[in-house]
């Protein structure tokens, strides 16, 4: 189930993610989210309008107008739809290969941008944040650090958020980063499994949740195609 989440979205990171890990990608999903509003705000004008285009003298006019705006909303739902079918359906046919493709991403993204530094950049804070509340430690486990040249150089072997953390977020041991065991870390369990772990555990929630927002999405294709049609009516 996790690869169905993770196909599409790995490829886009794999080609895009190379020169500085997160900041393109960042781009991808602000230009992806102008668009959702640009396509939220195109349709409540159409519906705005169209109450009002019926108490104006040129109401033929606006409707007409109008119905064009309605219209292009309705078919950009209709492929934010198709799109999102088909990355659901490549997912299903190329599980294992969305899999693989996944960890290795993670696996070459810790290898170069994983950092020391408390503050980090974003992909260091990330992982940070899943390790803590995941209970897991790299990729596939703690030796995925080793790969990190500058990590590698250091005097630690797993970073704190690898340890059993207590009310303050910190290493119960105070020893844990250095000598890691089963008692004092989580240094052989890696996330990647754990997070399809936690995704096939929530499996039926995920399923309802995606059904409906599909569900909202065919209801909103509808409505708009039929508010085109009765102002095209109108305007004739």
């Amino acid at each position: 189930m996790g690869s169905i989440l993770l196909l599409n979205f790995t490829i886009l990171l794999q080609t895009f993610a190379q020169p500085g890990v997160l900041m393109p990608v960042s781009y991808i999903l602000i230009a992806v989210g102008a668009l959702m509003f640009l396509v939220s705000f195109l349709g409540y004008c159409g519906a705005l309008r169209e109450s009002q285009c019926m108490l104006t003298t040129n109401s033929l006019q606006n409707a007409g107008k109008i119905c064009f705006f309605v219209f292009q909303y309705g078919i950009l739902l209709l492929i934010i739809l198709i799109l999102e079918i088909t990355a659901g359906c490549l997912a299903v046919i190329y599980k294992t290969k969305a899999e693989e493709q996944t960890k290795l991403f993670l696996k070459t993204s810790l290898a170069k941008y994983y950092t020391q530094s408390e503050e980090g950049d974003a992909f260091t804070l990330a992982l940070n944040s899943l390790q803590t509340s995941l209970h897991c430690c790299g990729i596939d486990n703690y030796t995925d650090y080793q790969k990190n040249e500058v990590w590698a150089r250091g005097d630690k072997v797993i970073p704190e958020s690898c340890c059993v953390l207590d009310e303050n977020m910190k290493p119960l041991t105070t020893s844990c980063t250095t000598s890691p065991s089963d008692v004092n870390s989580y240094y052989m369990k890696g996330c990647l499994k754990e997070v399809l772990y936690w995704m096939d555990a929530h499996l039926n929630t995920i399923i309802g949740i995606a059904i409906g927002f599909g569900l909202i999405e065919v209801l909103g294709i509808f409505l708009c195609f039929c508010l085109a049609k009765s102002l095209n009516s109108y305007n004739k």
